[in-house]
């Protein structure tokens, strides 16, 4: 695979210029689009609402024209990005330097997360793609199904050149051994995982570029003047809802930590948990069910496993995963969960320890560098938020 994509996929896309692979990009796109029905019908088989999916298919293929578009309006129409201007290292300008960038020899191995079986592909395929660099995708085994059909529809079209996107489905083999400086590993995952691939020692011996999106404890603060009542107040209760419920909460991105002035917490559990309470949980593909199933019961057994340390440090105010529509089913569900910790300056746990399903943590804080401090503890989100009154 990793010859074909070499000496096949990235002799093709580097014959080639920045524009003309960003139109063949907007080319894939359209026909991903014209062919999304058939990802949405199977992506219900993850435990994705319609609403759910539409982030992942149709983001997806956003993403990959938003892509294209750049190419076509800041990339050169040529084979040669310049990156900045010459630098004149002599008086008389005889010695000087100019930074170019040109296509990586190698391939791209590219190893998703489940969450987002499509989106979660083509956000690095597209950059990939355009920098002239063959793909080989590996997605997670729980959705690969997904990934599956998109690349099949993708290869089907004729649009790529051969070997510019080839599929693993289940494990890599021995092929990271394989690897040199030319090749690069993108990887999205757990930070457990993306340690024990950047420690490989072909990683480090052949100095291989590794890009590792991991696991992250992210924030969102509601500012001391969003006080209830104000716009600002109902807006951050919203957005904590439908990030606690999109996806059933396995999303990088979701809100995990929500900090609020001490004040403000009560108003804001009563809020949220009311919000909460109108989700109503069930079938993917029926209608009026706003919130449908993890994506496999193993990840519904690790999220309770999760749930039960941060209950150690803090206590459940909204949602009981024992008594809700759907308890006792065999599929993967869970209500949204809420939790308040009194005393996040002393927990450990509820900053460190992310429950990757629909659950989230209220604690308080008494100033904005107290907020700070417990955003901080975290230690690297991938995401944090901050509401407050907007200024005149």
């Amino acid at each position: 695979m990793l010859s074909h994509a070499r000496g096949t996929g990235g002799t093709a896309l580097r014959a080639m210029g920045f524009h003309d692979r960003a139109r063949i990009l907007k080319e894939l796109a359209l026909y991903l689009m014209e062919r999304k029905e058939d990802l949405y019908a199977l992506s219900t088989m993850t435990g994705a609402t319609r609403a759910d999916s539409w982030v992942d298919i149709e983001g997806g293929i956003g993403t990959v024209l938003a892509i294209a578009s750049k190419g076509r309006r800041e990339m050169p129409d040529g084979q040669v990005y310049l990156d900045g201007a010459p630098e004149m290292l002599s008086k008389t300008g005889t010695f000087q330097g100019q930074h170019i960038c040109t296509p990586l020899l190698g391939a791209a191995i590219q190893i998703n997360a489940f969450n987002f079986p499509v989106w979660g592909m083509l956000e690095k395929l597209a950059p990939t793609l355009l920098a002239g660099v063959p793909a080989i995708v590996k997605p997670a085994t729980a959705t690969c199904y997904v990934t599956e059909l998109a690349v099949r529809i993708m290869l089907k079209s004729g649009i790529l050149p051969e070997g510019a996107l080839q599929l693993v489905s289940g494990g890599l083999g021995d092929m990271l051994d394989h690897l040199t400086c030319q090749d690069v590993v993108g990887f999205t995952g757990s930070a457990a995982t993306a340690l024990k691939l950047r420690s490989a020692p072909v990683i480090m011996r052949n100095s291989v570029r590794f890009v590792a999106e991991q696991d992250s404890l992210n924030a969102s603060i509601l500012g001391p003047d969003a006080v209830q009542g104000t716009p600002e107040f109902d807006l951050f209760v919203k957005e904590a809802a439908r990030e606690m419920t999109t996806k059933a909460g396995q999303k990088c991105t979701a809100i995990r930590r929500i900090i609020a002035p001490e004040g403000q917490v009560a108003a804001l559990i009563e809020a949220l948990s009311a919000r909460l309470a109108k989700t109503t949980v069930g079938d993917p593909k029926a209608e009026g069910t706003r919130m449908g199933a993890l994506v496999n019961n193993g990840q519904k057994r690790d999220v309770l496993e999760k749930i039960g340390t941060i209950g150690a440090e803090a206590t459940r105010v909204f949602g009981d995963p024992e008594d809700f529509a759907m308890a006792g089913s065999k599929g993967a569900f869970l209500p949204p969960m809420l939790f308040h910790c009194e005393s996040p300056d002393t927990a450990a746990r509820v900053h460190d320890t992310e429950a990757f399903g629909p659950v989230s943590t209220i604690m308080g804080y008494r100033d904005l560098d107290h907020g700070i401090a417990l955003a901080n503890k975290g230690q690297g989100s991938l995401a944090v938020s901050y509401t407050h009154l907007t200024l005149p």
